[in-house]
């Protein structure tokens, strides 16, 4: 799948992440550190994806 965002568009609303920190996140570490604390925390509970993004919950 390829996914295309803008830099500045907000992928995680929870934690605040845009496209082009996961991109710069990707690139200085080989992978995705930024996908690894997200899933942390949602699995933590800190997740509140239903109120806080406009398009609703994501998986």
């Amino acid at each position: 799948m390829n996914i295309k965002a803008s830099n500045k568009e907000t992928i995680c609303y929870c934690f605040g992440y845009s496209a082009e920190d996961i991109r710069k996140d990707f690139s200085g570490n080989g992978r995705s550190t930024i996908m690894e604390r997200i899933r942390n925390e949602k699995k933590a509970g800190a997740c509140d994806c239903a109120t806080r993004n406009p398009k609703g919950k994501r998986s």
